[in-house]
């Protein structure tokens, strides 16, 4: 039965006028699901400004930052559509560390609503955490953010490809050469047949890239010959 979007959007606006949303961040009114205010959407760090490669945030125009033109990383493309600043760097806190889903939800339609600067890949694999960080933390903020992703583009969604072998240090606090110690084999992968020939590994923030590199490196040892990094949002330079 066909449905009458005349009356579902009538149904939206009753609701909204009994129910309505609140901004997370300010505490006016928001957008429905988004609960965002209009002007705290507007101040959404986007990543417009930022290297073809690894999505770093840049200062100027140019087509690779000073890191890619010496050394180029190990995947193919990267996206970020946001840099990790205030004050989306305060949901994603709220999201990860304090089992706030809504802001979740909130993040990943900001994602889904952004455009996509790369070719869509033939499935999505999040980041996985160790089983004993899933206990404490209850979910995993990379599946979350990847769920409703592969929904919106269409694109299965590979949440056993990836393995986090061992339990790691958290990595905030580490420098760029420990992250990279931190997270060496550290990870398996395993497909289903047929191999997907282009895939997108997905974490919440790339910040030196250390841990999305070595998944990218397990992965294509797996047999992927394609593999992007997709974030949420791109820490500047550390």
């Amino acid at each position: 039965m066909p449905v009458n979007l005349n009356a579902s959007r009538l149904v939206d606006g009753v609701l909204d006028a009994l129910l309505p949303s609140h901004c997370l961040l300010c505490g006016a009114r928001g957008q429905g699901d988004l609960s965002l205010c209009d002007a705290c959407e507007a101040d959404m760090p986007r990543n417009d400004l930022c290297c073809t490669r690894c999505a770093l945030p840049l200062g100027a125009p140019a087509p690779l930052c000073g890191r890619c033109q010496k050394r180029e990383p190990p995947w193919d493309s990267a996206w970020a559509p946001f840099r990790y600043e205030w004050p989306l760097a305060s949901l994603e806190s709220r999201f990860k560390f304090g089992s706030d889903l809504a802001a979740g939800r909130t993040l990943a339609l900001l994602w889904t609503a952004s455009p996509v600067p790369v070719d869509l890949p033939q499935a999505i694999v999040p980041v996985p955490l160790h089983r004993s960080r899933l206990r404490r933390r209850g979910y995993n903020q990379a599946l979350e953010l990847a769920k409703p992703l592969a929904k919106h583009f269409r694109v299965p969604l590979l949440r056993n490809a990836l393995q986090r072998l061992r339990a790691t240090d958290a990595q905030t606090e580490l420098s760029a050469v420990e992250r990279r110690r931190n997270v060496r084999g550290a990870f398996a992968a395993t497909f289903d047949d047929p191999v997907p020939e282009h895939v997108a590994v997905l974490d919440d923030v790339f910040t030196t890239g250390a841990t999305l590199a070595e998944c990218v490196r397990v992965l294509k040892r797996a047999g992927a010959p394609r593999v992007d990094v997709w974030a949420l949002a791109r820490a500047p330079a550390r």
